[in-house]
């Protein structure tokens, strides 16, 4: 990232800057080690990942890692409303890039568990998700990404309830998100943790690379709004944010 603007940590933000070559190879070994660390105090971990195309190489450098793969349960941060087959769906993305190798044996839990349509309604399936999240446990280390539009999670700035899910007092771990003009390339509902759940995490990670996605993260380090939904993220004390930046 070339920009005269350059984030310092503060409080429990912190910033890790490093080369683009080596930023998924280094952020797997740290979240690797908080994984380790957690089955050691505890018995086993719980990782949380985002879907997309962002975290596929973080996911490919994570999966190489020798740590006690049995014991670590991977939630989903959010889920489009498809079956878990679908080539659209974030648990198909986890299983083809993140449960290989040394972490094959970890156990995956599905936000949506169908594996054929025709699906619950968003609402019916979030209620599930919910239950599913609740019984794996808090995690570990959660992963966000973030949009150019400020969006995480499916945290989007349009979405018809995004104060609901927003919402710290909101008690539910999922929601349904249901887009009036859903992303061209993802055209779905969508299930996602609420901003209370993805801060009940013990540690979040946030790996950002791309000028506009740091033109984003200045407008959201500045305060918070809904307007740009992560700067809720960075603006909380509550919980430890890690914010990883290629340059």
């Amino acid at each position: 990232m070339t920009s005269t603007w350059h984030p310092e940590s503060r409080g429990t933000l912190t910033v890790h800057t490093v080369s683009a070559a080596e930023l998924n190879v280094r952020l797997a070994k740290d979240i690797a080690q908080r994984l380790a660390a957690a089955i050691q105090a505890r018995g086993f971990a719980v990782l949380s990942v985002s879907g997309g195309k962002s975290p596929v190489a973080l996911f490919e450098a994570l999966c190489v890692i020798d740590i006690d793969w049995s014991r670590v349960r991977i939630t989903l941060v959010d889920e489009r409303c498809v079956p878990r087959s679908h080539p659209d769906s974030n648990a198909l993305l986890v299983q083809t890039h993140l449960l290989q190798d040394l972490a094959a044996k970890a156990q995956l839990v599905f936000m949506v568990a169908s594996t054929a349509e025709p699906l619950d309604t968003p609402a019916t399936l979030a209620k599930a998700a919910s239950l599913a999240l609740t019984a794996a446990g808090v995690a570990d280390v959660l992963v966000l990404g973030m949009g150019a539009d400020g969006h995480t999670a499916s945290l989007f700035p349009d979405a018809p309830n995004l104060t609901d899910a927003l919402d710290l007092r909101n008690t539910q771990t999922c929601v349904a998100i249901e887009l009036t003009h859903p992303p061209a390339n993802a055209p779905y509902a969508r299930i996602t943790q609420t901003l209370a759940q993805i801060l009940s995490a013990r540690h979040i990670v946030l790996p950002l690379s791309g000028t506009d996605k740091l033109n984003t993260l200045q407008q959201a380090w500045k305060q918070a709004t809904p307007a740009l939904p992560i700067s809720c993220v960075l603006q909380q004390t509550q919980t430890p944010v890690a914010l990883w930046l290629a340059n």
